[in-house]
């Protein structure tokens, strides 16, 4: 079986960090509760979307303008509280998400996908570079009908503007985010010299930065959330 290098620097990083060898239980968060939930600014919206290593999407999301909060976590299967562990077994169906709560008057949809697009390659199906597995599949979980409807748009106006081969991304409704254990949170922004985040996530936001420089926070602006 071919094991991801995700997969085994995050094994090695469990035996070497006492937070990672605490295993805190996901909590799941329904579609109805996400609409009532308290969040810091009003008139925040959530996107949920999976584009690989969650390490990787949430670093790029944090660092744009209209982001407000990054959660990583789990979406689109069938377990109850799933552990990492069982993601990463490729049995529960879920994917590693990103829940983006993000101001649509300074950041809109349409935008979150174009970095979307732009940031993970959503042609391979089930992986993302040595990241191999279900888990690691392309998705949009939208939460509402026009999200459902920018996202389909999306997918046209860009499978020949940026890619050669069909796009394979998923655009499901989104029923369930279970927030990931705590090591998982901000984890680039805390662990930015590790190996898997030198070789993977920091060449992805050389190339935000290069690419989407207006859509970026200021250095005094991006801390980790």
């Amino acid at each position: 079986m071919k094991i991801s290098l995700h997969i085994i620097l995050f094994m090695t990083l469990m035996s070497l960090t006492a937070c990672a060898q605490q295993t805190s239980e996901s909590s799941p968060i329904t579609n109805s509760e996400q609409n009532s939930l308290d969040m810091d600014k009003p008139g925040l919206e959530i996107a949920t979307l999976a584009g690989g290593c969650f390490w990787c999407v949430e670093a790029v999301y944090q660092d744009l303008k209209g982001v407000y909060k990054v959660e990583s976590g789990y979406s689109g299967g069938s377990t109850v509280n799933p552990t990492y562990r069982e993601i990463g077994s490729g049995t529960t169906g879920h994917a590693e998400v990103v829940q983006v709560h993000f101001d649509p008057a300074e950041i809109t949809f349409e935008e979150l996908l174009e970095v979307f697009w732009s940031t993970h390659d959503p042609t391979t199906l089930n992986r993302q570079g040595h990241d191999v597995g279900t888990q690691y599949r392309s998705a949009i979980f939208y939460h509402s009908d026009e999200q459902k409807e920018i996202a389909e748009r999306s997918i046209k106006e860009v499978a020949d503007l940026l890619w050669d081969d069909p796009i394979v991304t998923e655009v499901t409704p989104f029923k369930a985010f279970y927030l990931a254990e705590s090591y998982h949170q901000n984890y680039y922004s805390l662990n930015a010299s590790q190996p898997y985040c030198r070789a993977v996530i920091s060449p992805k936001m050389a190339k935000l930065r290069e690419k989407f420089a207006d859509k970026l926070k200021s250095n005094s602006d991006v801390k980790g959330q």
